[in-house]
């Protein structure tokens, strides 16, 4: 089972991420789950999404505390919310920064497998707002292929938003081939 961990704040689309990588994967055949973790937040408030993906029924419904994977959609994160906090040893950081790989190394202090993907400018020059969220998956699914077919999300994003499909179809793209990804 994997199990990933979402960051991001209130409107930018963390739940949404986790939701259409969780139907990607249950179209594929795999069990999945995904759900959200905060309260009555306010737009641009920090939220929790998570998403489990396995090949066998999944029967626990809880929190995702030690993740495999984080993926963080608002940088300024970094500064106020302990993201890395539970992340296996092995796991993945998939961040949204302007820094390079190497930088953001440095700042977040993170030895295991990095993507880093500047999801915000992407967002903007496809989307025209900075809502991350597919940009992100796009990412994602750089470090980890296995966890749905590109085609598979890509269909999910089309059902999900069928008035700016091709947008968000090009924006997810954009971040799978730009996204860099060492360790």
């Amino acid at each position: 089972m994997v199990e990933i961990r979402f960051h991001g704040r209130g409107g930018q689309g963390a739940v949404t991420s986790a939701e259409l990588l969780a139907k990607a994967a249950i179209a594929e055949g795999k069990y999945a789950q995904a759900f959200p973790s905060f309260g009555a937040e306010r737009r641009g408030a920090p939220v929790q999404a998570f998403t489990r993906i396995s090949d066998e029924p999944i029967k626990v419904r809880i929190g995702i505390y030690e993740p495999d994977i984080v993926v963080v959609l608002d940088p300024t994160l970094l500064r106020t919310i302990p993201v890395l906090e539970g992340l296996k040893e092995n796991g993945i950081l998939v961040l949204n920064s302007r820094w390079d790989i190497k930088e953001a190394r440095e700042k977040v202090g993170w030895q295991g497998k990095l993507c880093v993907v500047n999801a915000t400018d992407i967002a903007l020059e496809e989307l025209g707002v900075p809502i991350t969220n597919v940009v992100m998956l796009g990412a994602l699914l750089k470090v980890r292929n296995d966890l749905a077919k590109i085609e598979d999300v890509e269909k999910e994003i089309a059902e999900r938003f069928p008035k700016i499909k091709d947008k968000e179809i090009k924006a997810f793209r954009r971040a799978f081939e730009e996204a860099v990804v060492d360790g």
